[in-house]
């Protein structure tokens, strides 16, 4: 990373900034802390609606010193097929219907991070402790039963409330450290297999996965931040699958009841796979012949220019996701199109309830069908109301990020203005005179660019603007 001084008043990035042009607050009203302090209190025990499943060897795996673990893991061999044990922290459990902290964090939608906090959804004192899925304690959770066989299909779910106690909270690149040493966690030795195994069903399903660089803004280590780019460790994919998985397995059930909410997009209409075709021609990117676009995508490198143009292209094969309430009962039914393009079927939010308020209400849907109950009356009014909260927040948590991203760049780009950098071109102008996309590898930086540029080549650019209060970063043909 360059590292030329850099004015005093420019040397850092103003994530306050951030906080107060989205007027993001991290304080929760005091009868909101006072409810959620109250039913943090409440004991957790086993009883007639929540089984004791404190035996089942459970882990979580997330980021280095995350609080707000909404999931623990545990998998087992089953014949010649898995079983998965996958615990969901239990807010429903806790956060009365219609009450203040459920009126709360509806208005809220979901946890929205920046680099040197969050604006949690929860109030810390369930996200971060008596609703964490913490080890060692015992906590009330949702338990899906998820049995895969040898092909690594879904054979057979069971969900209900239990009480757990993870056994260890993991991180991902410890954990991928101890996979590549052979010492992984008896919770979790067979993840690498089943997650592989799943990984490969998924394209064969039609799952799209872009992996474009991921940017995000982590310490310099001098006391400042950077920006770079996010390597994906193979336990993070494989841990994905194993959410994907429930959140399907929710999916079939609420589809099967008639009333839930998915999480939807569209499949890639057939012009947007041709044009996808075309550029792959005129960027020189092989696609085997018979190949599904997910099977194509899979089958590139990560980072070649080409590619990298290739992967940002196929972007226009993701468009349109959204939330889709139905109950048929009351004359509303599943989409006609129930699935969701990136993951190749149906599929719900179930997972993350502590950071992402629909989890909540797909759960309490999976859990009153699967026990042969009644969907309750302020469950069913909600669902409506669930899809337009859950697309405000996703925008916002969208802009936030990008925001704290673009700032970052701006920062570390202020004092080389006029410099020459290497790029590659992801995107085209679309009209004349427009500015396209560039990726400039160091610093990692996405930005807009002004100039002659062909999507895949790599070009020598100069940079003209980075302003660090609003973040706008420009580079043109040097």
């Amino acid at each position: 990373m360059h590292t030329e001084a850099r004015p005093a008043e420019l040397a850092e990035p103003d994530f306050d900034a951030v906080r107060a042009e989205f007027d993001l607050s991290a304080q929760f009203p005091p009868d909101v802390l006072a409810e959620a302090a109250r039913v943090a209190a409440l004991p957790v025990a086993a009883g007639p609606d929540r089984v004791d499943a404190t035996d089942v060897e459970l882990v979580t795996i997330d980021p280095p010193g995350s609080m707000d673990l909404d999931q623990a893991v545990g998998i087992v061999r089953r014949g010649d097929g898995f079983r998965v044990h996958y615990a969901i922290a239990d807010l429903g459990a806790v956060v009365v219907p219609d009450g203040v902290l459920d009126a709360e964090v509806r208005r809220r939608g979901q946890t929205i991070y920046l680099p040197d906090g969050s604006t949690p959804l929860h109030p810390p004192v369930l996200s971060a402790d008596a609703s964490s899925l913490l080890p060692g304690v015992d906590r009330a959770a949702v338990l899906w039963t998820i049995d895969v066989d040898a092909a690594g299909e879904r054979v057979a779910v069971d969900v209900r409330r239990a009480v757990v106690r993870s056994r260890a909270r993991l991180d991902y690149a410890g954990v991928q450290a101890d996979v590549d040493a052979g010492r992984v966690h008896a919770a979790i030795a067979a993840l690498p297999d089943l997650g592989r195994l799943r990984h490969a069903v998924a394209i064969k399903r039609g799952a799209i996965e872009l992996e474009l660089p991921e940017q995000e803004v982590v310490p310099d280590g001098a006391g400042g931040w950077t920006v770079q780019v996010r390597k994906r460790l193979d336990v993070e994919a494989w841990n994905a699958e194993i959410s994907l998985l429930t959140g399907m397995s929710a999916a079939a059930i609420m589809l099967e009841a008639g009333v839930g909410l998915l999480r939807t997009l569209p499949a890639p209409e057939q012009a947007a796979v041709d044009q996808l075709r075309h550029t792959a021609r005129v960027l020189g990117v092989a696609w085997p012949h018979g190949a599904s676009p997910a099977e194509m995508l899979a089958g590139l490198p990560v980072d070649t220019p080409a590619t990298l143009a290739m992967r940002r292209a196929a972007t226009t094969l993701l468009r349109g996701a959204g939330y889709a309430w139905f109950d048929t009962a009351t004359g509303t039914p599943p989409p006609a199109d129930p699935g969701h393009g990136g993951v190749g079927g149906p599929y719900s939010h179930v997972t993350a309830p502590l950071r992402r308020l629909v989890d909540r209400f797909g759960t309490e849907v999976c859990l009153a069908v699967t026990a042969g109950l009644e969907v309750p009356a302020w469950l069913l009014a909600a669902l409506p109301t669930l899809p337009e909260v859950m697309a405000t927040s996703d925008a916002l948590a969208g802009q936030v990020d990008r925001a704290c991203v673009d700032r970052t760049e701006a920062v570390l780009l202020a004092t080389r203005i006029g410099q020459e950098f290497d790029a590659v071109v992801l995107r085209e102008p679309p009209r004349e005179g427009d500015p396209g996309e560039i990726y400039v590898h160091e610093p990692p930086v996405l930005a807009r660019c002004t100039g002659a540029l062909k999507a895949g080549a790599t070009v020598r650019v100069r940079l003209t603007e980075a302003d660090p209060a609003t973040g706008r970063v420009l580079f043109t043909t040097a």
